[in-house]
């Protein structure tokens, strides 16, 4: 779009009239039409709002700036940013993707700023619901503290979501306001204490269960608590808490957490917030919203294939190292730890898809492979079988894999996909901040810390025995003789995973321990 500048030019006289007119009548001291003061929200029902307002930025849109650059799921900060997947589409398509790829950004980088002002943003909510609730005159001292509670939790997600980032970033809280003039806040100070202490607070403040879905709960703020924790590597801190989780958790809605027994449930729109979700961010389509409740952080990364149930832009595409890492050992089962590079999974980089080709049906497999990498001769959900190069858009420069967890199943387009978007990528999936088996891997590795090897052990096979469960992870061929989403009992590869034998970890040591506890947090 071309930016024309105009330039007026008014009589000297004529400005000296409007200037004093002007400060005669205090014009310039009547507040904007349209704004709300504190007062008029200082109501139990006004502080709701705000604080719902806190809650509406945890997908990293709505704010001031940010979409899928300040995405729920952190696509281009994590995999991207790591070795687990290529920014995808186009060489010169999101060309600040590629500076943080190859780790190579500037602060004038967009995405920088937009996740920046997204975190910024929401901590602005959550310190307006604090102020606000001070001079709220309905709202009863029990409904004081949980909304405090609430805020706080919310506020030290993004904070932690900064210092991930960014580190060392100015510490802004309730207090910190333009009138006060106390504005001016340095990056000069660790801000790990008081994300702590927003936890702790909303740990010790919040209910166990919570009457509306996607609510904080004790237990989500336990299990951030615990993941700052294990960020500052306080393992014994981080242990006690995820030993109390996983004895006492309960989902917001009363159930007791535990591994769903198909692991696809906590990728599924149809599925959600089932008892795996410790806390997730809630998305919803087809609401009146026109798409803005819905995962727009994942929204460019779909196939690129307009005859696809969804497509879009064909970014976030897995690496070939993550699909590397899902080989196992033919005799025992267990990942392939230092030689899974080694070679390649046979893929069909370099062939076109009317080309032939046969996926590997040697090679022994870990079966979230396939729930996780869209791979050609696979089928991708109930879409049919993944034709490879058709779902890519730029194969040479991104490989030929494509994301599937953030994908919508062909059934479920138009019910649990926006009818109304650009695009149906538009989706109702919640994205998961934390799921329990997180938590299970988590207190695996503060176990090695602590010594306790065959507990840690306990912990990886739990998320394994789950994984070599049949009914969860047969992922099997289309079976021709039935309507879309049908299939037939074939598995589409050779799917061969074990859980580690008794006193594994032991036999190896703790260093060696850790290191297998961190590869299945990968895998």
């Amino acid at each position: 779009m071309k930016r024309i500048n105009y330039k007026l030019t008014i009589p000297v006289a004529l400005v000296t009239l409007v200037i004093l007119y002007a400060c005669s009548k205090s014009f310039l001291n009547k507040a904007p039409i349209g704004s709300y003061q504190p007062n008029t929200l200082a109501n139990k029902a006004g502080v709701e709002g705000l604080l719902i307002g806190a809650y509406s930025l945890l997908d990293g849109q709505g704010g001031i700036g940010g979409s899928w650059d300040a995405a729920a799921s952190n696509w281009v900060w994590g995999g991207v940013c790591a070795d687990d997947a290529h920014k995808g589409s186009d060489p010169g398509d999101q060309p600040d993707i590629v500076a943080l790829m190859t780790w190579n950004e500037t602060s004038t980088n967009s995405y920088n700023e937009a996740k920046w002002q997204t975190c910024y943003d929401g901590i602005q909510r959550c310190n307006s619901v604090l102020s606000t609730m001070r001079i709220a005159t309905d709202i009863a001292p029990a409904d004081t503290i949980e909304i405090s509670a609430e805020a706080k939790f919310l506020r030290g997600h993004y904070y932690f979501e900064l210092k991930k980032v960014y580190n060392m970033v100015p510490y802004v809280d309730e207090n910190i306001n333009y009138t006060k003039g106390n504005w001016h806040v340095p990056n000069n100070v660790d801000i790990w204490p008081m994300i702590e202490a927003d936890f702790q607070y909303a740990t010790a403040n919040l209910p166990a269960k919570q009457g509306d879905v996607g609510r904080a709960n004790k237990y989500a703020a336990e299990a951030f608590l615990a993941k700052a924790f294990m960020f500052e590597h306080k393992f014994p801190d981080a242990l006690t808490l995820l030993n109390d989780l996983i004895t006492n958790g309960q989902t917001a809605g009363g159930l007791k957490y535990g591994l769903v027994t198909n692991f696809n449930d906590n990728f599924n729109a149809a599925t959600k917030n089932n008892k795996e979700s410790v806390f997730a961010v809630q998305n919803s389509v087809n609401d009146g919203s026109g798409a803005a409740n819905a995962n727009a952080g994942d929204v460019l990364n779909f196939s690129y294939d307009p005859a696809a149930p969804v497509s879009c832009c064909g970014f976030y595409q897995p690496s070939f190292s993550l699909a590397n890492i899902y080989k196992t050992d033919p005799v025992t089962g267990l990942p392939l730890i230092n030689t899974y590079n080694n070679s390649d999974l046979k893929n069909d980089q370099g062939l076109k898809s009317s080309d032939p080709f046969t996926p590997d049906n040697v090679t022994t497999l870990d079966p979230r492979l396939d729930w996780t990498v869209g791979r050609r001769g696979i089928p991708f959900l109930d879409w049919g079988v993944n034709p490879g190069f058709l779902y890519v858009r730029n194969q040479a420069s991104g490989g030929p894999y494509t994301p599937v967890k953030n994908a919508p199943y062909a059934a479920q387009v138009g019910v649990l996909t926006d009818k109304s978007s650009w695009t149906a990528g538009y989706t109702a999936l919640n994205v998961n901040l934390i799921r329990y088996a997180d938590v299970l891997l988590w207190a695996a590795e503060a176990e090695a810390e602590a010594g306790s090897l065959d507990n840690a052990e306990n912990y990886v096979n739990m998320v394994r025995n789950r994984a070599a469960t049949p009914s969860g992870f047969v992922h099997t061929y289309l079976d021709d003789t039935k309507p879309q989403g049908g299939f037939s009992n074939t598995p589409a590869a050779n799917y061969f995973i074990k859980p580690y034998p008794v006193g594994y970890f032991t036999a190896q040591g703790p260093d060696a321990a850790k290191t297998l506890i961190r590869f299945e947090r990968r895998l």
